[in-house]
């Protein structure tokens, strides 16, 4: 047990670390960070140098399933009831459609390729309706974790918010119906369809309750919690709850998840905003280890050329149909022309959903044949593992080009977040003169009104800095009108101790006015310098930052079209 506790520590460290690593090294190449995670876990992994075994991934399930709590939990915060009520008619078209699309189109090729190998009409039959019930899963992680990293905002991004929180229960749905038809075709095992789907629905509706009760008791705790900390803290414990119930009964934990984040959310939008930012701050390392363990666990044996074929028309029929389905649901729905034209490109990714339906299906189709050596079952395991593979590899940089045509990359700012990006040169007014030593307070106080400024920055002959002159320290002055004629500059200039300098980060810099308590601070050219450059305004830099994130969260487009 202690070498165990000892190997789980280090493929902790290991994935941590390897995955920032791999996620530096993408985003080096403008391809998504996840990528980055599940490539390293692949390294590490069953497809690499075998450092994650079996027994490791297998004693860092319960993590994962915490993982996808809170990644369910942050994707529920982000489906507001206000998106529902505007768009939901377009929701529920699209997710109909590219569910059933990619359903029919990587059922029919399945089955004509099982067809080939088995010649049994049925076992194909049987082994098309699976692999299609499982194409129809989306993988939510994945998908979300490319919008959180590219800070998108806009209409695109609603919608695959939308359908890949609402994908699982389709999904789920399309199986449990598949999966019987399957087992009566190919066993006939005497199945009632309908009761399969009534288990499958009593299970997806008691994650529903078991998530909108957690959200409820969430909120209710929360209201009488006065330090962020601990609501920080409480959710967290929630989510835990709520997985083990949701792991003890069988339901659906990402779903469960979702609806207390759904729930909690709507019922405290200021209050969650709050929470939900801290929570994605804080849940990097969550992230890196879920998607490295993703990446570790999928392994594929040597398989048959046929099935490399199955796994090839899979992927290209799956994409084709999630992209027409989409396409075809967005038409029907009369949603707006970006989100017809690159809703589908993000719905690509395909994840530990998929893979854990077709280990439920392959344990049912076990004892059926498609040759001497491949049973369903395996089949199923196998292909459906090689595609997501492939897909979790793909399935991210298509998303951020679907989100990049949109031209909602970086669009969902704060103020704080502008602030962080720029320089104290993006701000700086520099049409403020600097005035001479020798110059008469007079002069200098047409300035203050002239400028509508507060400090002007007093120089030497040489045009070095030697000083600032504020209103507040002409304020003995103004009582006395006759001595601003001949009171000079070099009389009331005060020096400066604190420098800015252009370079200079902006928030440093506002950090540093907020310190002293200062309005305005003159800006040097350069560090080794005294020559003054312009003004930092702090109430400008904050206007201009605040016109800046408006700008970039408005939607570059159309909005997505109400349905009447």
């Amino acid at each position: 047990m202690g070498s165990l506790s000892i190997g789980v520590l280090f493929i902790l460290g290991i994935g941590v670390v390897g995955g920032l690593g791999g996620a530096w090294l993408f985003r080096r190449l403008h391809v998504p960070q996840v990528v980055g995670y599940i490539a390293i876990g692949i390294i590490i992994g069953k497809s690499g140098l075998g450092i994650v075994s079996s027994s490791d991934i297998h004693a860092l399930h319960p993590f994962t399933m915490f993982a996808l709590g809170v990644i369910g939990f942050l994707v529920g915060g982000e489906l507001k009831g206000e998106n529902f009520r505007k768009y939901g008619k377009q929701f529920a078209s699209m997710l109909v459609c590219e569910g059933v699309v990619a359903f029919v189109m990587v059922g029919l090729v399945s089955a004509a390729i099982i067809y080939v190998v088995s010649q049994s009409l049925v076992v194909a039959a049987a082994g098309g309706v699976v692999f299609g019930a499982v194409a129809s899963a989306t993988d939510p992680a994945s998908t979300i974790q490319v919008l959180w990293e590219y800070r998108t905002r806009g209409m695109v991004t609603t919608a695959l918010i939308a359908l890949v929180a609402m994908d699982d229960a389709l999904a789920m749905t399309l199986y449990g119906i598949g999966t019987s038809t399957s087992r009566i075709l190919a066993q006939g095992e005497s199945v009632s369809i309908a009761h399969e789907a009534a288990t499958i629905g009593i299970e997806l509706g008691g994650a529903l309750l078991v998530g909108a009760i957690a959200g409820f008791v969430l909120n209710f705790i929360a209201r009488y919690t006065q330090k962020d900390e601990r609501i920080f803290a409480l959710t967290f414990g929630i989510i835990l709850l709520v997985d083990g119930i949701a792991v003890a009964v069988g339901m659906d934990l990402i779903l469960a998840s979702m609806a207390t984040g759904v729930t909690f959310v709507n019922l405290a939008p200021q209050r969650s905003e709050r929470l939900l930012k801290t929570m994605q701050g804080y849940s990097e390392p969550i992230y890196v280890l879920f998607f490295v363990m993703v990446g570790a666990r999928l392994g594929v044996s040597d398989m048959p050329m046929w099935l490399w074929a199955l796994v090839a028309g899979y992927v290209l029929c799956r994409s084709a149909g999630k992209a027409g389905g989409v396409l075809l649901g967005a038409r029907l729905g009369g949603a707006s022309g970006v989100v017809q034209r690159y809703t589908g490109l993000g719905m690509m990714a395909q994840g530990g959903v998929a893979v854990g339906l077709a280990i439920m299906a392959s344990q049912h189709l076990q004892g059926v044949q498609i040759s001497a050596d491949m049973s369903l079952g395996n089949a199923i395991v196998y292909g459906v593992t090689a595609t997501t593979l492939i897909v979790q590899l793909i399935g991210p940089p298509l998303t951020k080009l679907a989100v990049k045509f949109a031209d909602e990359i970086d669009r969902d700012v704060t103020e704080e977040d502008i602030i962080a990006g720029w320089q104290v040169k993006d701000v700086m007014t520099t049409e403020i003169p600097p005035f001479r030593l020798d110059t008469p307070v007079e002069k200098i106080m047409a300035a203050f009104s002239d400028y509508n400024c507060f400090i002007v920055p007093v120089v030497d002959k040489a045009g070095k800095l030697r000083g600032t002159i504020s209103l507040e320290d002409l304020k003995e002055v103004l009582v006395s009108r006759e001595a601003w004629h001949w009171l000079l500059a070099d009389d009331v200039a005060q020096s400066v101790d604190e420098k800015l300098y252009p370079s200079m980060p902006l928030n440093e810099a506002m950090d540093l006015m907020h310190r002293l308590e200062l309005e305005q601070m003159p800006v040097l050219s350069q560090e080794d310098q005294d020559t003054p450059a312009g003004i930092l305004d702090y109430r400008r830099a904050q206007r201009k930052a605040a016109h800046e994130t408006v700008k970039r969260r408005q939607s570059p487009d159309e909005e997505i079209s109400q349905s009447a």
